[in-house]
C-alpha cells in the first residue's frame, strides 16, 4: 500500500527554516538507499534546497541535483521546480500545494506551520485517503 506522511513542523529550529526538516529526511532517506525526488513549490525553493544540502551535514555528503541539470537516473536526490519533469522515483518530498503527482511508494508531505499551509495540508490528507493511501501524521 501506498503511505503518505505528513510532517506539520511545530518546534522552533523547523519554524524558522523548514528546509532544515526536508534536508532531516532526504539525509535519512540517503541512508536506506532510497532515491528520492523533491518536488520544490518554486525554482527559487528548488535552488536553496540545493544550496542548503550542500551545506546542511559537514560530515556527509547527500547527492543531490536539479532536474534536468543532468542524467537524473544516476543521482539519489533530484530536486525538481514546478514545470521541469523528471523520472518517478520510490520517495517523493512533496512541497507543493497539490497532491504529488506520479508513481512512488511514499510520500513525505512537508508543512509549515502557517495556518494557510495547514488548510492545503487537509485537502491533500483527504485526497490521498480517497486515493486508498495509509496517511499518517507527525508532528515535529
Amino acid at each position: 500500500m501506498t503511505r503518505a506522511d505528513f510532517y506539520l513542523i511545530d518546534k522552533p529550529r523547523f519554524r524558522d527554516d523548514p528546509l532544515l526538516l526536508v534536508c532531516e529526511l532526504v539525509r535519512k532517506a540517503y541512508a536506506a538507499e532510497q532515491p528520492t525526488l523533491i518536488l520544490a513549490r518554486s525554482p527559487e525553493q528548488a535552488e536553496a534546497l540545493d544550496e542548503r544540502l550542500w551545506e546542511f551535514d559537514e560530515n556527509s555528503f547527500i547527492p543531490h541535483q536539479l532536474a534536468g541539470d543532468d542524467d537524473d537516473s544516476i543521482t539519489a536526490v533530484v530536486i525538481a521546480p514546478p514545470g521541469v519533469s523528471t523520472a518517478d522515483r520510490p520517495l517523493v518530498v512533496n512541497l507543493r500545494d497539490e497532491c504529488a503527482p506520479g508513481a512512488y511508494a511514499r510520500v513525505l508531505e512537508v508543512v509549515a506551520a502557517d495556518p494557510a499551509e495547514r488548510d492545503g495540508s487537509r485537502v491533500r490528507w483527504a485526497e490521498y485517503k480517497r486515493r486508498g493511501f495509509d496517511v499518517n501524521k507527525h508532528d515535529m
